[in-house]
């Protein structure tokens, strides 16, 4: 009895102290359990740690784009002026700046990943030209978007003016004043930079002008920006508005030579003033513009290879303007259109040359 008794004052605190330990144990479970709703609670929290940590927004400033901050360019209220495969074009008003910029939105399915831009966007960002649209800024979103940001030219482009028969596009010295910038402005690119800048897509309505009818080119290097397929699509975009060199098959093999025959194609646009494709030619005219001024020397159609009202205009020294020197800016435009590349004059020989014919 006396044994009994003393073995239940063993037991009995032995399995009380293990039944707390059991329970402390399951309470501590329990407290470690998490709720119903708790899961996606959890699981949120650290969805939002892991997408912060993963996210990588970055904006690079460059010249004239110091005091820009992501939200000044995120919250700027904006119009669509533009669209093409590849992204939309925005005109855009910066509230706390005060000021208007042109934003363009490069879709993150047509460009290359983050690491492989930013250098490019340095290159570009970098470059600096009296008739070159500069760079101001660089946004990378979280979800690849990028957006480039530039300064807004209110006259609109080249392409706008030569078609809206303002009195001007037929005024020789702004012909002349708007075909010399254009030519410094691609002289720049192909010989003013460590490495030349391929322009890629050079054409009327990517050439801005300011009240002054200072023309600046804008979208250079941007083909360098896109994957091959959107590159691709901006070629053919640009064979079917009559831009594209005729041996010119992959934009990644545009070239000197090839941007040489796009600017060819401008001056005969400003000259001519008609387009580069010719929707609905006649049985005598062609397709596109340099075969059908071709087609114009042949025939003798002289009167064909220029707008007449430049004739009635004189130059900005009241100097009467003679055919002589509009003949000699035909030719120079022929010569960049030329079939062949290495018959195309190379871009200081264009500048020199429209210096020379300006005069």
């Amino acid at each position: 009895m006396e044994y009994q008794h003393k073995l239940i004052l063993i037991i009995v605190p032995t399995t009380f102290s293990l039944l707390l330990l059991i329970l402390f144990f399951i309470i501590f479970l329990r407290r470690k359990r998490p709720t119903k709703n708790e899961p996606a609670q959890m699981e949120a929290g650290f969805e939002s740690r892991h997408i912060g940590e993963a996210e990588n927004e970055e904006l690079i400033k460059f010249q004239c784009g110091e005091d820009l901050t992501v939200h000044d360019i995120l919250d700027a209220p904006g119009e669509v002026i533009g669209k093409s495969s590849y992204g939309t074009l925005y005109r855009a008003s910066l509230i706390r700046v005060n000021s208007v910029v042109v934003l363009r939105f490069l879709r993150p399915a047509c460009t290359g990943g983050m690491k492989e831009v930013v250098h490019l966007i340095q290159v570009l960002g970098s470059i600096r030209h009296d008739n070159l649209v500069p760079l101001k800024a660089f946004y990378g979103g979280p979800r690849g978007e990028k957006l480039l940001v530039h300064p807004f030219f209110g006259r609109g482009n080249l392409a706008q003016f030569i078609r809206d028969e303002n009195g001007d596009s037929h005024r020789w010295d702004i012909i002349s004043k708007i075909s010399i910038g254009i030519a410094g402005g691609l002289d720049h690119l192909h010989t003013g930079l460590q490495k030349p800048i391929i322009h890629g897509n050079l054409k009327s309505k990517n050439i801005f002008l300011d009240r002054n009818y200072h023309p600046y080119i804008s979208d250079f290097g941007i083909h360098l920006l896109l994957n091959p397929t959107s590159g691709q699509e901006m070629l053919e975009v640009s064979a079917s508005q009559g831009y594209k060199a005729p041996e010119l098959i992959k934009m990644r093999d545009a070239s000197e030579e090839t941007d040489i025959y796009s600017l060819g194609v401008i001056l005969l646009e400003l000259l001519t003033g008609k387009e580069p494709i010719n929707e609905n030619p006649t049985p005598d005219e062609d397709f596109y513009l340099p075969n059908a001024m071709r087609n114009a020397i042949l025939e003798h159609r002289i009167t064909d290879l220029y707008h007449p009202d430049i004739l009635l205009g004189q130059g900005i020294d009241q100097i009467p303007i003679i055919e002589e020197q509009i003949l000699n800016f035909f030719q120079l435009a022929m010569a960049c259109c030329s079939p062949s590349p290495s018959l195309r004059p190379h871009i200081k020989q264009v500048l020199g040359k429209l210096e020379e014919i300006g005069k």
